[in-house]
Formats: C-alpha cells, sequence, structure tokens
C-alpha cells in the first residue's frame, strides 16, 4: 500500500479523534463486521453481484486492517511475508497443488 494511502487513513482517524474507539478489541470486531458485509454481497449468487458494492465493502475491511496495524505497531510486509513463509511450509507444493485439504489432510501427490 502506497505511503499516502496509509497517511490518508490515519489523518482520517486522527482529524475525528476516533483513535480513542480503536482498541484492537473493537478494530477485530470492525474487521469482522465489515467482512460479512463483503460475503453479503456474494449471499445469492456467485457470479451476479454488484462490483462497485463489492470495493466498498473491500476498502472498509482494508481500511480497518491499516488502522489495527497503526494501533499495533506492526508492518504489514514482515507479518504477510511471515505468515506467508508458514503457508508455504504447511502447504507445500508437492502435497498441495490442486487440492483445497487442510494441511493436516494433504496426501503425497502420485
Amino acid at each position: 500500500m502506497k505511503p499516502e494511502t496509509i497517511s490518508r487513513i490515519r489523518r482520517f482517524t486522527i482529524d475525528r479523534d476516533w483513535d480513542q474507539f480503536h482498541s484492537p478489541a473493537n478494530l477485530a470486531k470492525s474487521i469482522s463486521i465489515e467482512a460479512n458485509e463483503l460475503l453479503e454481497c456474494f449471499q445469492w449468487s456467485d457470479e451476479d453481484y454488484d462490483p462497485e458494492h463489492v470495493k466498498e465493502e473491500l476498502a472498509d475491511v482494508i481500511v480497518y486492517c491499516v488502522d489495527m496495524l497503526d494501533k499495533l505497531g506492526l508492518d504489514v510486509d514482515e507479518i504477510v511475508n511471515a505468515k506467508m513463509t508458514k503457508n508455504e511450509a504447511k502447504y507445500p507444493v508437492e502435497k498441495a497443488k490442486g487440492s483445497a485439504a487442510k494441511y493436516d489432510q494433504l496426501k503425497d501427490l502420485k
């Protein structure tokens, strides 16, 4: 994410004095609520949805995620790359390719 976008999100919160409401628990709740609003876009159809509404709800999720990163003093690249390293170990290509199985249910490809 571009630094100016992150700064804009921070400024939005600061200008409204909303940091007082942004505890990690409140932000986690807000992320979940917004993620469910995103899911609602696909409630009745996987193909027939409003792309603009999807973009708005996805942006809401991202904004709250950035707020939580700021609140916890975390770096998005650092935590995503750490998680990807774990995922790559749990889901090696030779076992996971083409499979939706959870890591502990993966079988060797033949």
